[in-house]
């Protein structure tokens, strides 16, 4: 059985839209017929394949389907780029947290992008959510900071990213002239990337005894204005040692427990069956990686 390309084609604009009306304007059809090839393709494949909410998501079968048309589609564009030297380059969605991207990624994968004649499409979430979008098909690699692999991937470790809780010194002798204590810490604003980041929560918990929701927090949720948030005095959080150790070294922020540090593991995964060109910089990359990262214990 082969499965329609309309309705696939109607399907994946229906997830990457977020709507059947968006998917009708981009495939200049009506949101009707949109609704009509998904039906038709669900009837074809006897299961249902997406929960039409705004936005519109695949079930269970349809995160499978969408993984296999991703695929498919990445595999397509190589063989046909491998016939015609004119057909240009291949377009990969990778998923990454927003510190690696902010950090250390862009000079290790810009070169080989390049030598592979590679278009990117960064997605963007927390380590602990990027696996559920290659899971999701909406990637075909990730880095995250998942040890096991999914079934039909593979996983290799890159190494550990190093955060130190910091501060802009004047913040640091505002709140913290004693050093990090509990009673100061319950009262002084904590920088916090979004509502998926728990770093500051689990530092303070484990450290402090500070159970999440004890003390005022900002939401930042973009990697440079997070750091400079931090070297204005809004608040004190974890920064990886990438983005710190030479506004540490200048004293421009202040590490408020010297001791005390925390490691985020990260690991490249991606498709046992992928092209050649994904598959030469995938690895390419956690070689690169793992001459750049802290190794993992």
């Amino acid at each position: 059985m082969q499965i329609d390309p309309r309705r696939s084609a109607a399907f994946i604009a229906a997830i990457d839209g977020g709507s059947l009306e968006a998917a009708a304007f981009q495939l200049r059809i009506t949101p009707s017929a949109v609704s009509q090839r998904i039906s038709a393709l669900e009837q074809e494949l006897g299961t249902p394949l997406l929960v039409r909410t705004r936005p519109c998501r695949p079930t269970a079968p349809g995160m499978r389907l969408l993984q296999f048309l991703r695929r498919r589609a990445l595999l397509e564009q190589e063989f046909m780029a491998e016939r015609d030297s004119e057909a240009g380059p291949v377009r990969v969605a990778l998923a990454v947290n927003n510190d690696t991207l902010a950090t250390w990624l862009l000079p290790l994968l810009a070169p080989l992008l390049v030598a592979e004649d590679l278009l990117v499409e960064f997605v963007l979430d927390n380590q602990g959510h990027t696996f559920a979008l290659l899971e999701q098909g909406q990637a075909v690699a990730c880095i995250s900071g998942e040890a096991e692999p999914m079934r039909g991937c593979t996983v290799e470790p890159l190494g550990m990213m190093r955060y130190r809780m910091v501060a802009a010194p004047a913040f640091a002798q505002r709140w913290f002239p004693q050093g990090l204590d509990r009673d100061a810490a319950r009262r002084a604003p904590v920088m916090v990337f979004d509502r998926k980041d728990t770093l500051q929560t689990q530092f303070l918990l484990q450290h402090l005894g500070l159970p999440e929701g004890s003390y005022p927090f900002h939401y930042v949720p973009a990697s440079d204005p997070y750091v400079q948030a931090i070297r204005l005095g809004l608040g004190y959080g974890m920064l990886p040692l990438e983005q710190c150790a030479d506004l540490l070294a200048a004293g421009a922020l202040v590490d408020l427990a010297p001791d005390l540090h925390v490691d985020v593991p990260l690991y490249w995964h991606a498709w046992r069956i992928q092209p050649a060109r994904l598959e030469r910089m995938g690895a390419a990359l956690v070689e690169a990686a793992r001459g750049q990262l802290l190794p993992i214990a």
